[in-house]
């Protein structure tokens, strides 16, 4: 039995892309935003403000660079997530949907859902941990298939 859905968005969505996606009234699903964040094509270098820090070897000369304890990339991803949960939580506020289907990898998932108040987390009516943010929206209903209804042409 297909469960009814009223006004569902889709957050489809990565560690630097963020797509919301609505069905149209035949049920087709069409991205009304799309976000990309701006370290997504940066290089570790561009990220980090200087260069790892270097050490002495206790006997010699030797110097050992020191890595950085956190991935730039992994934190650029982590604030992008929490970008998307704060973002959520002002077009709840806003009445932008009355439900959520929140699609991304599962840590981007975890992330998100960390961010969203008490309010809009109460609308999340399914999560898929599945990265379909390069699916274009012709291709997305046999993914989402459980929350929206097969495209009725006219």
């Amino acid at each position: 039995m297909m469960v009814q859905h009223h006004n569902p968005c889709f957050v489809i969505a990565d560690g630097g892309h963020l797509r919301l996606v609505k069905p149209a009234p035949d049920n087709a699903l069409h991205t009304i935003e799309a976000i990309d964040a701006a370290s997504v094509h940066k290089k570790t270098h561009d990220l980090v403000s200087d260069r790892a820090g270097r050490s002495h070897e206790s006997v010699g000369v030797v110097r050992h660079a020191i890595a950085p304890r956190n991935d730039p990339h992994e934190l650029e991803k982590t604030r992008f997530a929490h970008f998307i949960g704060e973002k959520l939580n002002e077009q709840n506020t806003a009445g932008g949907f009355e439900e959520l289907i929140l699609v991304a990898p599962a840590q981007i998932l975890a992330e998100i859902r960390d961010k969203l108040d008490t309010v809009t987390e109460a609308k999340v009516a399914g999560t898929l941990a599945k990265d379909l943010t390069k699916v274009p929206d012709h291709e997305l209903h046999p993914h989402l298939k459980q929350w929206v209804r097969p495209t009725q042409r006219q």
